[in-house]
């Protein structure tokens, strides 16, 4: 799953939750500075993605006839170029090495800002920021496929990208998430 800006704070509550819940880690001075840290990070990773997929496009853009003389996969292209950018500045593409990297950034933070404290390796701790991250990841699209069914259940017709449906998506996503202790 491709992080998404809405996605950053559900996620840096997550964080900050998971670290609560276990017993070697102690939150020092309450929840919110932890998820602001993480919801930080999350989000100036996910706007350097957006960054490259931009530059990515202008690329593919500017270069368009010369894509279409050749006959080449507009979407292929689009991809290979955004690698080469990511790889260019050393920002990491493949989910397990950006989670891992996310992850280390944000206790490195929360260590500096002595919010955290724990008795245990640096690597058990970053392991639950790390799954934190992946739980959300691979819940979203479970999650948004029961919403969606749910919606189109109702006994009338909600209509797909309006004001109504988009109220009803958050607030039953909100609860879903409340199920699943993201929140």
């Amino acid at each position: 799953m491709k992080l998404r800006l809405p996605h950053a704070p559900y996620i840096a509550n997550k964080i900050a939750i998971d670290l609560a819940n276990c017993d070697f880690v102690n939150i020092l001075y309450g929840l919110d500075g932890v998820c602001k840290i993480a919801q930080n990070f999350l989000e100036k990773n996910i706007q350097e993605e957006l960054k490259i997929e931009e530059q990515a496009r202008d690329i593919v853009e500017e270069n368009l006839e010369e894509i279409e003389f050749m006959q080449a996969d507009e979407h292929q292209l689009f991809w290979k170029v955004k690698k080469h950018l990511a790889e260019q500045i050393g920002f990491e593409l493949a989910w397990e090495d950006r989670y891992n990297s996310l992850s280390h950034k944000i206790l490195n933070a929360l260590l500096q800002e002595d919010l955290i404290d724990f008795s245990v390796s640096e690597t058990r701790v970053k392991n639950i920021i790390f799954k934190a991250i992946d739980s959300y990841a691979k819940a979203y699209d479970e999650i948004e496929d029961i919403i969606t069914e749910k919606i189109n259940h109702y006994k009338r017709k909600i209509v797909f990208g309006s004001e109504e449906y988009d109220l009803i998506f958050d607030k039953l996503y909100q609860e879903e998430l409340r199920k699943r202790g993201f929140l």
